[in-house]
């Protein structure tokens, strides 16, 4: 995100939200929960949402439901770093993207397996045993 927000040129303002649905594993749990929440005003603003990764599509239908309880955006789009369209399991709308990656647990650059790996300063694949 801080990548991203460098090269805009007009005024923002940023917010945080924090899902979880992989808990400590590598599998979506499909059960998805806020870990944190935005304070943020949404009624009447252009929404952008930056994700890590969007997979399954869940979070990014889940997201847009509570962005839409929490007041009446004018406009939400979705930009995802990485985007794995052969696991989606529902629609997923996603305005932009970085890159379209194959099916394979990724971290670093700020994603995590289980909270580790977040420093690492490239994208890398988890080598996990049975794989």
């Amino acid at each position: 995100m801080s990548d991203l927000v460098r090269r805009l040129d007009f005024p923002l303002e940023t917010d945080f939200v924090q899902l979880s649905s992989y808990g400590r594993g590598t599998e979506n749990s499909g059960k998805i929960k806020i870990v944190l929440e935005i304070r943020t005003p949404v009624n009447g603003r252009d929404v952008l949402v930056v994700e890590d990764i969007v997979d399954s599509g869940r979070s990014l239908a889940f997201l847009t439901e509570y962005l839409r309880q929490k007041g009446s955006p004018a406009s939400i789009k979705f930009y995802c770093l990485l985007d794995k369209p052969s696991r989606r399991q529902v629609p997923a709308a996603v305005d932009y993207r970085g890159f379209v990656v194959p099916d394979k647990f990724v971290v670093g650059y700020g994603m995590d397996y289980a909270e580790q790996y977040r420093n690492l300063p490239d994208i890398c694949v988890l080598g996990l045993t049975g794989e």
